[in-house]
């Protein structure tokens, strides 16, 4: 049997042209829209997806996710440097008492930062070199 393979992240806005920009500008790529209420990111085998309802003629009322979306990259010097210019950066101070909106070395290993986007979604951006797996290095 195929092991299931994770595609696609749906991540819920109340405003699709904000929700781009910030995207766009995070991510450094223009995505693609689907439908009025759709645009597309792909990120390397999976596709992050903002989703506005309203845009699509759904009755629904979108809600920030309850936990963040870990995306890893190569270079997350340059991906902090616009966060910081987007101004989203987190304020909280997380485990090991690090600031989580600065890059630092997490107690698990990643060199990370974290953010939110624009509509309250919890975002992290993690040094790839330094991805924790949960395996044995």
């Amino acid at each position: 049997m195929a092991s299931a393979r994770l595609y696609r992240v749906i991540l819920p806005v109340d405003s699709l042209d904000v929700a781009v920009r910030f995207y766009a500008a995070l991510l450094d790529d223009a995505g693609m829209r689907i439908s009025p209420g759709r645009h597309y990111f792909r990120c390397g085998e999976v596709t992050l997806a903002v989703y506005d309802p309203a845009a699509d003629g759904d009755a629904r009322t979108p809600r920030p996710n309850f936990d963040h979306v870990y995306f890893a990259v190569d270079d997350l010097e340059s991906v902090f440097a616009r966060a910081q210019r987007l101004g989203t950066l987190s304020r909280a101070i997380g485990d090991g008492g690090f600031p989580m909106g600065e890059i630092a070395r997490r107690p698990w290993g990643e060199r990370s930062f974290y953010l939110q986007d624009p509509f309250g979604n919890p975002l992290c951006v993690v040094d790839a070199a330094s991805l924790f797996t949960g395996k044995p290095a």
